[in-house]
């Protein structure tokens, strides 16, 4: 049941200090509105969505809605603790139908044991029962298991993983539940930010056609601009603490915001020559007596001029450029034969190639092909079963893993979590002016890790890459988080990089121009094409991946689907691989936080002057440090993995 009425945003302001975030800002949203939130990072995009989830309160200004008006909100990121299967915890959208239906069956129970048939509390509950069923049935009540399955398997999950616990979930696919209940709610406003960052291409093709449909208002934050232009009616930028509101997708936002901007540089132009020209005659007019009243009357129509401002958009923007790497050997990479199972689930199938240098391959294909995998066995993060992987030489390596900023140690401040990084270089001398590239200046480097955006912690995790020069860089989904002015400016570092570059992504306009070879990961294995993305998808007559996505989609419908075991026996043994698989994910979660505990205590007592006087004498203290530290990475590694056997 949907409200009609708007909501209204009216002189909104968020003041940090004495820093304007945005100041009064005003506008509606109206019924079926389909909003793009646009803006650079740091603008205030995800400030506003809080504000007016009633999460976060405004400096000044209001939210007014209609009393019943509700609205649904999807964070980009948030710590999930509940220990439920996934069934039980989506469910909890219908926490209405579900008290409705309790109510339906004490009703029923009451009058199944009363025989005063014609008094009035009889007469009462006949009325009541008549009043629930209707609402029951207006919010389809008999459908909810229906419902609830659509949408979880629509955002990729499998019906055996429904009865799985939350806790069994990487954060990714935790948040893939906190969306999916949010569908199911159907708020009258529902207000998404980056809702596309944990889902493979088939589940973004899914909410793309789900969305579409929506019979609410939307409004979303996204990086992804195929993404907005199918959806989006309309867009609301924040440039420079104000709004400009355009009637348009994406797309064709950027076009009338282009001409938008060359008629407000061509009209203060004009102003500043007529600005000009009044100062000129108030300085000549002001010394001489006759004309002294004259001089005054032009400062006061001065004074009143309203100035054009403009956002500069050069004035801060990511300025990114790596170091000068080391010369590598000209073979970069040789794989002979390299092979990954998880058990029986064989994610690689043997496989042999070689990385020359100078080389730029994009890695593309469907989810759980092994993309990640493979990236991650390059980058020495992950081992395999069998065969043979070695780099060339002189190979300095950078790695930018899919969920690097879960990495960030959450209590540092930026400058903090940087000089960390920059012991083992010569490059800490560099660290403030690497941050001042990825736009944290002055006191915004002593924010904490945990108070950023994903944007930022993503700009946090690229800027940690330009501490020591590498000439071979592995990215695994970089984008994500990103938003697409950040997005462009890191892709034209990257075409600027001057050594070996492994780009795993899903998104066509990134890959564009960016890449000479392409690995393709199909459940037949992985096959090589030479040329770049668009001669790729042009050899197989697609415009994107996501025509890839359907196309398959298409074909696995017609087909069945093969993937599920049909054998009993097969089946058992699945679900036996699966139950060892979460026992290994449990030991490997206590033995992380243990050792993260251990770590916490000993960074507490180093921080205190007297404690790291004492200790700085202390040999042994200093050595076990570094053992637990060493402890902690292989402990995550070994979480990693059974993360990623039980995700395949």
């Amino acid at each position: 049941m949907y409200l009609w009425g708007m909501l209204s945003v009216q002189q909104l302001s968020v003041y940090f200090g004495g820093t304007v975030l945005f100041e009064d800002l005003n506008f509606q949203v109206n019924t079926n509105d389909r909003i793009g939130l646009a803006g650079r990072n740091g603008a205030g995009k995800s400030t506003l969505m809080k504000i007016i989830a009633g999460i976060q309160v405004a400096s000044e200004g209001s939210v007014n809605k209609p009393k019943e008006f509700r609205i649904g909100y999807l964070p980009q990121e948030f710590a999930h603790q509940s220990q439920k299967p996934v069934r039980e915890e989506a469910a909890e959208a219908f926490a209405e139908v579900l008290a409705l239906d309790a109510r339906l069956k004490s009703i029923t129970e009451e009058l199944q044991t009363r025989e005063d048939y014609e008094s009035d509390g009889y007469l009462k509950l006949i009325e009541d029962l008549n009043t629930v069923q209707e609402r029951f049935d207006l919010l389809e009540g008999n459908k909810i298991e229906e419902r609830l399955e659509r949408v979880l398997k629509g955002l990729g999950f499998l019906e055996e993983d429904l009865d799985r616990p939350m806790s069994s979930f990487s954060g990714g696919w935790q948040m893939r539940v906190e969306l999916a209940k949010l569908l199911l709610i159907q708020p009258d406003l529902l207000l998404l930010d980056e809702p596309t960052n944990h889902l493979d291409m088939d589940s973004i093709i899914w909410l793309e056609q789900f969305l579409a449909a929506y019979p609410g208002a939307i409004m979303m934050i996204s990086h992804d601009k195929q993404f907005l232009d199918s959806l989006t009616n309309r867009t609301i930028e924040i440039t420079g603490g104000k709004i400009e509101d355009y009637k348009a997708a994406y797309s064709k936002y950027l076009v009338l915001r282009k001409e938008r901007r060359e008629q407000l540089l061509n009209a203060k132009k004009n102003q500043d020559k007529e600005i000009a020209r009044m100062e000129r005659n108030i300085e000549r007019f002001r010394a001489k007596a006759s004309k002294a009243s004259f001089a005054q009357s032009l400062q006061k129509k001065l004074d009143r001029t309203e100035r054009i401002e403009i956002d500069e958009e050069a004035i801060r923007s990511m300025q990114i450029r790596f170091p000068e790497p080391p010369r590598s050997g000209k073979v970069v990479v040789e794989a002979k034969g390299v092979a990954k199972s998880y058990g029986d689930k064989k994610v690689i199938a043997p496989f042999t190639f070689s990385v020359d240098s100078g080389d730029r391959i994009a890695f593309v294909g469907k989810n759980g092909m092994g993309k990640t995998t493979l990236s991650r066995i390059i980058a020495g993060d992950l081992d395999y079963n069998q065969g043979h992987l070695e780099l060339g030489h002189n190979v300095a390596l950078g790695y930018f893993a899919q969920h690097q900023t879960e990495r960030l140690r959450a209590e540092h401040s930026i400058l903090e979590e940087m000089e960390m990084a920059a012991n083992q270089t010569d490059r800490f001398s560099q660290v403030r002016g690497i941050l001042g590239a990825f736009l944290f200046s002055g006191e915004e480097v002593e924010k904490k890790i945990k108070v950023l955006s994903g944007g930022e912690k993503a700009r946090v995790s690229l800027a940690k890459l330009l501490l020591e020069p590498i000439n071979f860089l592995i990215l695994d989904e970089p984008t994500n988080h990103l938003d697409i002015i950040s997005k462009d400016v890191l892709k034209q570092a990257l075409k600027h990089f001057p050594g070996t570059l492994i780009v795993v992504s899903h998104d066509r306009e990134f890959l564009q121009g960016l890449t000479t070879k392409t690995l393709e990961f199909t459940p037949e294995g992985i096959k090589t094409h030479l040329g770049d993305i668009d001669e790729f998808l042009s050899k197989k007559q697609l415009d994107s991946f996501r025509t890839m996505e359907q196309q398959k989609q298409s074909a696995e419908t017609k087909k069945g689907s093969p993937s599920e075991p049909s054998d009993y026996h097969q089946k058992r043994e699945a679900e036996k691989q699966q139950r060892k698989l979460q026992s290994q994910l449990k030991r490997a979660e206590e033995k992380v936080q243990k050792l993260e505990a251990q770590l916490a205590l000993m960074d507490k007592e180093l921080l205190d002057p007297e404690r790291f006087k004492e200790r700085s004498q202390d040999a042994a203290y200093f050595e076990r440090y570094n053992g637990l530290k060493k402890e902690l990475e292989k402990a995550m590694a070994d979480w990693e993995a059974a993360m990623a056997a039980l995700e395949n």
